[in-house]
């Protein structure tokens, strides 16, 4: 057996502070439900996909339940482009025809779900890959055409959700399990259907009554200005998260993370908080320590504790 490597004292005390610190955090969020979603761009490399998984195997370890619910944009964009095919959104949401279906399909289900599980077999976290059809896990139905500016838009193969059961993410959360999801559904005829996982992410947080919800993107937050990383907001609330999209300082793909942000508030998710993937250990900063990294948004400030609004 290799013998661990001796830390200095210095070093030893900045474990054991950090151990000390975390300890109130473990026992408040023991056995609750953390629901987290990622983009596809957290998993386009296996040392990115093993840094992110890695931090959910030690939540899982200190008894949070944690529901992974991913993306895989990025993925399925490139995969039409070497197909010849040209991808197009609306106010951030694929517009999904049935050659795209198959694609997204393809890159959810069967590539990034699939590496991701690797990723936890090598990690040692017992993780199980679903999707929204499995179960009865998301029931949809087809998006019908909504009136834009020019016209009216056509999603194709896109689904809004119904209803949620959660049964089967219940079920393995009960045996120690962590779910993987892709926002793959179908509707009551068995039609598959794409739906924004930002969007699937919410709706299972609701169901589950999770404690927070935890959006991992490619930016640090929720930004004043979209130029300025420098511009971080710690905390807002709906009014002032709405107050930014009227502005116009909420768009692209920020546009369905707010909407998903709102539905999970409303449906009763205390805390969602938005971070970065890409920043080391952003997830465990931000459970662990009352600071945090990036941008926590709740249904009204007022009703945040004095050492959250400290942050």
């Amino acid at each position: 057996m290799k013998a661990m490597p001796r830390l200095s004292g210095t070093e030893r005390t900045i474990v054991v502070t950090a151990l000390r610190h975390a300890v109130p955090y473990v026992r408040m969020y023991k056995r609750k439900v953390f629901v987290l979603k990622a983009g596809g761009d957290a998993f386009t490399t296996p040392e990115s996909t093993r840094a992110l998984m890695e931090q959910i195997g030690i939540l899982h370890q200190v008894g949070i339940r944690v529901v992974v619910v991913h993306g895989g944009g990025p993925q399925a964009t490139r995969l039409a482009e070497r197909l010849g095919l040209k991808s197009r959104f609306v106010d951030g949401r694929r517009v999904t025809d049935k050659e795209t279906l198959e694609i997204a399909t393809m890159v959810m289900n069967g590539g990034i779900n699939t590496e991701i599980l690797a990723a936890c077999r090598e990690l040692g976290v017992p993780a199980i890959g679903i999707s929204g059809v499995d179960g009865g896990l998301i029931r949809a139905k087809r998006r019908p055409p909504v009136e834009r500016e020019g016209g009216p838009v056509d999603y194709g193969f896109v689904g809004d959700i119904e209803r949620v059961d959660p049964a089967v993410i219940a079920k393995l959360l009960e045996d120690d399990l962590v779910p993987i999801v892709s926002p793959i559904s179908a509707d009551d005829s068995g039609t598959l259907l794409n739906i924004n996982a930002d969007t699937v992410a919410a709706a299972i947080a609701c169901a589950l009554k999770a404690e927070k919800l935890i959006l991992a993107t490619g930016v640090a937050g929720i930004l004043e200005s979209l130029d300025d990383p420098g511009s971080l907001i710690s905390y807002v609330d709906i009014a002032g998260l709405k107050r930014l999209k009227d502005e116009g300082k909420l768009k692209g793909g920020m546009l369905p993370k707010a909407a998903a942000i709102e539905k999970a508030l409303a449906g009763g998710v205390p805390r969602v908080h938005v971070i970065s993937y890409a920043l080391p250990d952003s997830l465990l900063l931000e459970v662990f320590t009352n600071e945090g990294t990036g941008t926590m948004v709740v249904e009204d400030v007022e009703h945040l504790s004095p050492a959250e609004q400290q942050a």
